[in-house]
């Protein structure tokens, strides 16, 4: 009996209708993230499947489909953590050149960085900034793009980032910096540019 259902908890899911009610933002949340079709098409299987067997324990405090994001984001770090435990050193050492562009022998920034003129919260409400941002985010090296992902985005640990991508906590700083860098380059170029023009 201890299987069964309360009608407080899981009564008020409804596995049936997950994928038409849920599938389609669940995979583009998890595209955003992973930047990889099949890795995001198989977060949302685990996810779904991981929801269906603990249904019972949804208690009902939260949204239906804020409960199943929250599921996807641990299979998101799942799936990134088995993605740098079985990377290759030459790849993470790839990524590290392909962002070395940035900075000079002695690690100092090659480009001084100018003001942005728009306010930053009439910017985050704006769905085009959102597109640009996605795209120049896509654009990252693997690894400081993941970096950036985990931190910035899903707000988790440096440490636990470090684990999840089997590098150092002074690596993961200088990714971070890169990546940021980077996007704000990207950024300069292809939204705040073409919006002064």
């Amino acid at each position: 009996m201890a299987n069964q259902p309360s009608q407080s908890s899981s009564g008020s899911l409804d596995p049936e209708r997950w994928v038409d009610q849920h599938g389609n933002y669940l995979y583009h949340f998890a595209l955003g993230r992973l930047r990889n079709i099949t890795e995001a098409e198989n977060a949302v299987q685990e996810t779904f499947l991981a929801a269906l067997k603990a249904r019972y324990t949804f208690s009902g405090k939260s949204s239906e489909r804020t409960w199943l994001t929250g599921i996807l984001k641990h299979k998101i770090v799942d799936t990134l953590r088995k993605h740098y435990r079985e990377k290759p050193v030459t790849d993470l050492q790839h990524n590290e050149e392909a962002i070395d562009q940035f900075f000079d022998h002695a690690g100092r920034s090659k480009k001084t960085l100018d003001a942005w003129v728009p306010q930053p919260d009439e910017l985050l409400e704006r769905k085009e900034f959102w597109s640009v941002f996605h795209k120049c985010s896509e654009k990252l090296p693997k690894t400081a793009g993941d970096a950036f992902l985990l931190r910035e985005i899903e707000k988790i640990e440096s440490k636990e980032i470090c684990r999840i991508l089997g590098i150092s906590m002074s690596n993961l700083w200088v990714l971070l910096h890169r990546a940021r860098l980077q996007l704000r380059d990207c950024l300069e170029i292809n939204w705040f540019v073409n919006k002064q023009n």
